[in-house]
């Protein structure tokens, strides 16, 4: 296995270069890359990732949840959803944040439909630091972050505080936006975009800020973080492969 470490063009193909010092040379290249789940950042926690702190939503944890108490970690929509849907199954769902409220992070009409829910509470300004167990969590530590109290309880973890595209490889190459996913398409034609789109003709749908290079799935700014439509942006950037490829061999008979 081999990991991607650099790019650049040169001749007209774009040199991808390799974990094992090799380069690989192609005349378009599709990054699909994706990004992982941010840690939570505490290494008792960490001890029991799979095993009670679970990252991202986990659908298929939810109905082994059944009669728990399970602390959601995040503000964002994607927290939001995993709380109502992990309310289905477990007994009682806290969200936690560091935030006085939901309003600046989270969409109206799921802040409404987490209300409602009975057995769902919101705890603004907390933070987990700190959890025991011994095959499997057991008890989560929460810090109260105006008064510095810290209390233990019961529970099982969910985190979902944002994602890390994994481009770090891509730095300075490819025009990003400030959280580092790649930038495709029409977000290229901000006038403050490093680097700029060097071509009169404007960039496909997901071609990013080299020509011939692609971006799909979760690597990339403004994609739906689902599987589905990963799937979907990876089957539409061979088509625009293809369709780059053809307008190069046409440009190269004339």
């Amino acid at each position: 296995m081999r990991a991607a470490v650099g790019l650049r063009t040169e001749g007209g193909l774009r040199h991808l270069a390799l974990s094992d010092d090799t380069t690989v040379r192609a005349r378009a290249v599709t990054i699909a890359t994706g990004a992982a789940w941010r840690r939570i950042g505490v290494p008792r926690l960490e001890e029991f990732t799979g095993r009670g702190v679970f990252y991202g939503a986990a659908v298929a944890e939810a109905p082994a949840m059944g009669g728990r108490h399970v602390f959601v970690v995040g503000g964002g929509n994607s927290a939001g959803q995993a709380a109502v849907y992990l309310s289905r199954y477990a007994d009682r769902v806290t969200v936690l944040i560091r935030r006085p409220d939901l309003t600046t992070t989270m969409s109206d009409y799921l802040i409404r439909e987490l209300e409602a829910l009975p057995n769902v509470d919101i705890r603004p300004r907390v933070q987990v630091v700190g959890g025991t167990g011994e095959d499997f969590l057991e008890s989560l530590t929460l810090r109260d972050l105006d008064t510095g109290a810290e209390s233990v309880e019961s529970g099982v973890l969910f985190v979902l505080i944002g994602s890390e595209p994994r481009t770090e490889w891509l730095a300075g190459t490819l025009a990003c936006d400030r959280w580092g996913f790649l930038l495709t398409g029409a977000a290229l034609s901000d006038p403050g975009v490093v680097p700029a789109w060097p071509l009169e003709r404007p960039p496909a749908l997901l071609e990013t800020s080299v020509p011939g290079v692609f971006a799909a799935g979760d690597v990339r700014a403004g994609s739906v973080k689902r599987v589905a439509s990963a799937v979907g942006e990876g089957a539409l950037a061979v088509t625009l492969v293809h369709a780059h490829l053809a307008a190069a061999a046409g440009a190269a008979t004339h």
